[in-house]
């Protein structure tokens, strides 16, 4: 094989490599714009999982305020005995179920787990599981309701707030919880 010749065939055999690999390494790189979609999906993932932490947090803490303010201006909370719908209506809804804001909680809290979530843009969906315990017999934690929130959430101002909460009590039913309440707030 003469000089030229084999520059030529190595010159082809490049070009070859090189077209075969093309679509393999435009594969491998990521299309402009995929790794910020890709964040901002897992931000909001992470954003909606702190409101979830805060909610219960906040419950607990008796900060009904800023509880509330997890919640849309017309944002709703519901379970399987009403609706409260607007952040003056769920402060005042606590308030009534649970005493005056900003009193010592040492009765109970709640545990949030489990959240799915799925986030379509500026609106998102969440559903977890709960668990309310009460201080029982001796101060001892007594599991004492179990059930599922159901969350739309949307974005605004950049920041992921409730729009509706689904309280669905499990175990007890929520007509064995009306008795179980009721029960204990007749009592002196």
């Amino acid at each position: 094989m003469r000089p030229m010749e084999g520059i030529a065939v190595t010159v082809k055999a490049l070009i070859a490599v090189a077209l075969f690999a093309l679509p393999i390494t435009a594969q491998a790189q990521p299309k402009a714009g995929a790794i910020e979609a890709r964040l901002e999906r897992v931000e909001a993932d992470l954003a909606i999982r702190r409101v979830l932490v805060d909610y219960a947090a906040f419950l607990d803490g008796r900060d009904y305020t800023r509880y509330a303010g997890l919640f849309t201006a017309d944002g709703e909370w519901r379970n399987g005995t009403g609706s409260h719908k607007g952040r003056p209506a769920i402060r005042a809804m606590l308030a009534t179920v649970l005493g005056p804001e900003g009193t010592e909680n040492k009765a109970n809290y709640h545990l949030v787990s489990n959240p799915q979530i799925d986030v379509t843009g500026t609106t998102a969906t969440a559903t977890s599981r709960y668990l309310f315990v009460m201080r029982g017999p001796g101060g001892q934690p007594r599991p004492s309701l179990a059930g599922v929130y159901r969350d739309d959430l949307v974005r605004i101002d950049g920041r992921w707030m409730i729009r509706r909460r689904v309280a669905s009590d499990i175990m007890p039913t929520p007509e064995e919880w009306a008795t179980f309440i009721a029960a204990q707030q007749s009592k002196p």
